[in-house]
């Protein structure tokens, strides 16, 4: 089970952050909430701008995912790490950020909590980008490849979106399984956004042993060995491993975040 959003005029990310004084914000999560067996209508938004944006939900998180994190809770404060180079404002609240890249399904469930209090977070806007099976970022492919750094490059915005945890502080994306390059155990980024501030810029990381066989196959076999195990990363922090799990032809993985308001 997935929700996203189908949007006739944007809901930029930074319109959700503004939802202070706005009912965007609130009429998305609203709308992206419910039973998972009820039909839901698209509904007229007003954002931030005087515009109206039409917000149609696909379906909701559903209680399976939900109840898998009934054991994994968490009430420390999750580690801080590097934002990277490569994180630009993609300014899209979907769900599945998947475009045209292939590699292995990869389902992602993302629990935010106060840290401490042990409570779900709703309204939290998370963000997460990672590189594709080729070891590129969408925005910056050519710095991606060795090339001159110094700022976005292309227009391209596949593997990087946003959503709204839900009641349960909940957001769930559905993407591939990342790829790697030289210097970096596979790893994806994520901020934590609650009334407009940033609350965590971290990045989530994988078993290695599910990495290699995830390698063993197309697209990701055709990138070579890749040079960098969690071991040997000079950033990665087990407090941040995903729990994972085989999901069709595919992968689960969860973690819970624990913020400080």
């Amino acid at each position: 089970m997935h929700h996203g959003v189908v949007m006739t005029t944007p809901i930029t990310r930074r319109t959700a952050l503004a939802a202070i004084g706005t009912v965007s914000l609130g009429v998305l999560l609203e709308a992206c909430s419910g039973d998972t067996t009820t039909s839901i209508t698209s509904t007229a938004v007003a954002t931030s701008e005087g515009a109206t944006a039409t917000v149609q939900p696909q379906s909701p998180v559903g209680t399976d995912l939900a109840a898998m994190f009934d054991g994994a809770a968490t009430c420390t404060l999750s580690p801080e790490e590097t934002e990277g180079p490569y994180y630009f404002d993609v300014d899209s609240i979907r769900t599945d950020i998947t475009e045209d890249r292939l590699g292995i399904p990869f389902r992602l469930g993302i629990r935010v909590q106060e840290a401490g209090a042990c409570t779900s977070i709703a309204n939290a806007v998370v963000d997460i980008w990672h590189c594709d099976a080729d070891g590129l970022y969408s925005g910056f492919e050519a710095a991606s490849q060795g090339g001159p750094g110094g700022g976005r490059t292309d227009e391209e915005t596949y593997l990087r979106g946003a959503q709204v945890t839900n009641a349960d502080g909940i957001a769930e994306f559905r993407t591939v399984y990342p790829g790697w390059y030289a210097g970096r155990t596979v790893h994806i980024h994520t901020k934590v956004h609650l009334d407009s501030a940033t609350l965590l810029t971290s990045q989530l990381y994988f078993d290695d042993s599910l990495t290699d066989a995830v390698y063993a196959n197309e697209p990701y076999s055709a990138n070579g060995q890749r040079t960098t195990t969690n071991d040997s990363d000079g950033i990665f922090d087990p407090a941040l491993v995903l729990t994972l799990s085989g999901d069709g032809d595919g992968y689960l993985g969860l973690i819970t975040l624990g913020v400080d308001r």
